[in-house]
């Protein structure tokens, strides 16, 4: 079935020849714009959040910018397009004659042009230790397979927990006919990057009778303007002037419960990292938290008055500080 072609560097605002930088930038400034938290219209900018991490996702990733180059072959005048020929593109892979059903996924947080070229296969496959069968006449009793998909999380969620609704449509590959199921699936607090939501019976039917498979929902956490996430801690990157890293100096930075100030102590060198504690996302059920790291960075002005490359030549002359001298 065709589905919609994404123009990722559109959406970014970014030319198609734009460097790892560019996109960052662009990224970053886009997605503090639409921020749910920020935005007047919360719903239109939740829809528009989402379409930026998904370009980001495909963007700032080579193996997945290269594959979305390469299928510029594929792309048809109208705005569609069909999997490239042999690929395993397409809501999935089967593990039989691919009479199977074919499923389709809504409220992901994924577009089906990105769940077709870029999710995860929405893995299907027969639980092991079931009997042979015969599709045709279902001479036995066999399970369903279990699906699985991709779930995009933003990282408010993640603090909170939420209630996401949740779509699939099973189309009959055979008949054509098609049957959508909605249902509700909880994404509970802490929820990390990687960690798969069991929803029992929403599989493939079962045959002969034999239960349905499960639905697996693997969760990705959306990329967001001011964090990196590693496990339950955040990390978050802030310039210093020189003599802030060399004197020392209090700096604010952000947090989900709003804006903290931060002591950066005197001598600070690029890459330290300054621990926040209890400043990060949910452990789990109970009240734990990892932690919050401000991650220095040392930038240098890139223009200076007459005064101050007078001054900046003057500690030049004075200071025995030497950087290429081992410590």
């Amino acid at each position: 079935m065709p589905v919609e072609f994404k123009d990722y560097y559109t959406t970014l605002g970014v030319a198609r020849d734009a460097t790892d930088d560019d996109i960052k930038k662009a990224f970053r400034t886009l997605a503090r714009r639409y921020h749910p938290d920020v935005a007047k219209d919360k719903k239109t900018a939740e829809e528009k959040f989402k379409e930026i991490n998904e370009a980001n996702e495909v963007l700032s990733d080579p193996v997945k910018r290269k594959k979305y180059d390469e299928l510029g072959a594929h792309w048809q005048e109208d705005g569609s397009t069909e999997p490239p020929p042999g690929s395993q593109g397409g809501r999935a892979r089967y593990a039989h004659d691919g009479r199977a059903p074919e499923f389709q996924f809504t409220g992901t947080g994924f577009s089906d042009f990105f769940e077709r070229f870029f999710g995860a296969g929405n893995r299907y496959g027969f639980e092991s230790g079931g009997r042979d069968f015969d599709v045709e006449s279902g001479a036995a009793e066999r399970r369903g397979a279990d699906v699985e998909g991709e779930i995009l999380v933003t990282l408010d969620e993640v603090m909170q927990g939420t209630i996401r609704g949740i779509s699939l449509r099973t189309v009959d590959r055979r008949t054509g006919q098609a049957e959508t199921h909605s249902f509700q699936v909880r994404i509970p607090a802490g929820a990390t990057e990687g960690r798969r939501i069991r929803v029992p019976g929403k599989g493939e039917p079962g045959v002969g009778g034999a239960p349905a498979g499960d639905l697996y929902l693997r969760v990705r956490h959306a990329a967001h303007p001011d964090f990196r996430v590693r496990g339950a801690d955040l990390y978050h990157d802030v310039d210093l002037a020189p003599w802030e890293a060399v004197l020392g100096a209090t700096i604010v930075a952000p947090s989900f419960e709003g804006p903290i100030k931060v002591r950066i102590p005197a001598a600070t060198n690029p890459g330290a990292q300054l621990r926040v504690r209890g400043h990060g996302l949910p452990k789990g059920k109970g009240a734990d938290r990892g932690d919050l790291f401000v991650v220095t960075n040392i930038r240098v002005p890139p223009r200076l008055t007459t005064e101050e490359k007078a001054l900046w030549e003057e500690l030049g002359r004075t200071s025995r500080f030497d950087p290429r001298e081992p410590s």
